[in-house]
């Protein structure tokens, strides 16, 4: 028997979860005023290694990498945010300064080893915003994203912190190397790697000893220049205006190497320790990095596999169960079922069955209302009719 590969699942079981968080995540990012967009799930690799990083896990161990028969290497996109911003480019957005505000849904793949809440082939809900550098558009993209948890009652608590610009971290990303060689080799092999690659990564490893031996490393946090300072005062300012509770975390630095500045997590204590259930901050070099113009943006992404064991969702009773007696009133249940099917979710079942069984199945099916005919029905020109 041919089975799924490992790490990737169909989605069956949770299916009216998954649509119902896409609907939801879809309508308030509307609200927002933020358009969809749909890059391809295929894209040249070098988009990915310039942008997601050479440091990062992803580029190094968990790309779907190839090259395709006309000599390209590809990979299966491994996140949103690059593709987005390479359409940003294409289009030219980038040189005429447009502001674009993004949604976008769709599975993303990385080979990493499966395990609950993570696949090879996952999904993604995400946001991106170009075009403004404001501390206020961070605020809004928290917002939403809090909105859409507090939308399926998620339990979460919000991480922040601040990654600091082009001249702030220069000066403490070397404080961080000093502090690192003295302790290298005790520091696993892919820290000891990223020392030279893009150090501040150190700080998200996942390591026991690794994580252990970090505690007492220097804090972005506590090395920003004023201007960055004054902008995460007015992040946790605003914040605290609109009710949204949340921690800093020092040691919050996302997993990717485009970040800059505003940095956030929410996280879920209900899936295992701390697991990160939605991710996201600000990258105003990424556009450039890419060879586009400067343009300042912000974004996150949520997991929806992670998020589905979360969801509670009591099914209400929906739709029109329409069933036949007889196959004399087929004509006239048809007719009703194509009168009906432009409004509303309508099932008609096509075998002849006893009005018991028809209310059991439609009872089963959730269905909130039956209509049933027969001979009797047939003559009358009226459908027996229940709520359920």
């Amino acid at each position: 028997m041919i089975k799924a590969l490992r790490g990737m699942k169909d989605i069956i079981d949770d299916s009216d979860k998954f649509t119902a968080f896409i609907d939801k995540a879809t309508q308030i990012a509307k609200n927002f005023s933020f358009s969809y967009i749909e890059t391809p799930l295929l894209e040249e690799t070098r988009l990915f290694k310039r942008s997601v990083g050479e440091s990062s896990d992803i580029v190094n161990k968990e790309m779907y990498q190839f090259i395709d028969k006309g000599g390209n290497d590809v990979c299966l996109r491994p996140e949103g945010t690059a593709g987005v911003v390479r359409a940003y480019i294409q289009k030219k957005y980038d040189s005429l300064q447009t502001p674009k505000q993004w949604y976008y849904y769709g599975p993303m793949f990385r080979y990493e080893r499966p395990q609950k809440g993570r696949l090879r082939e996952f999904h993604q809900f995400g946001v991106e915003s170009f075009g403004e550098g404001s501390v206020y558009e961070d605020v809004k993209v928290i917002l939403m994203a809090s909105k859409i948890l507090d939308s399926f009652g998620i339990a979460y608590t919000l991480k922040i912190n601040s990654l600091g610009c082009d001249e702030c971290r220069p000066r403490y990303t070397q404080n961080l190397v000093n502090f690192l060689e003295n302790v290298k080799e005790e520091l696993c092999e892919d820290c000891q790697r990223r020392i030279t690659q893009n150090p501040i990564r150190t700080l998200d490893c996942k390591n026991e000893k690794c994580q252990n031996i970090l505690k007492d490393a220097p804090r972005i946090t506590y090395n920003l220049c004023d201007e960055c300072n004054k902008d995460f005062e007015l992040l946790k300012q605003e914040l605290d205006k609109l009710g949204i509770k949340y921690e800093v975390d020092t040691s919050l630095v996302r997993g990717l190497d485009y970040y800059n500045k505003t940095a956030f997590e929410f996280v879920s204590d209900e899936i295992g320790a701390q697991s990160a259930i939605c991710g996201g901050g600000r990258y105003d070099k990424l556009v450039e990095m890419l060879d586009g113009k400067s343009v300042p943006a912000v974004g996150f992404a949520m997991g929806i596999e992670r998020l589905l064991p979360l969801i509670n969702t009591q099914t209400k009773r929906d739709g029109v169960y329409i069933g036949i007696m007889t196959e004399d009133a087929r004509d006239m249940a048809m007719k009703k079922f194509n009168q009906l099917v432009d409004t509303q979710k309508v099932y008609f079942e096509n075998k002849v069955r006893k009005l018991n069984q028809h209310l059991k199945r439609a009872d089963k099916m959730n269905y909130k209302k039956v209509l049933i005919a027969g001979e009797d029905e047939v003559a009358k020109g009226e459908f027996f009719s229940k709520e359920l």
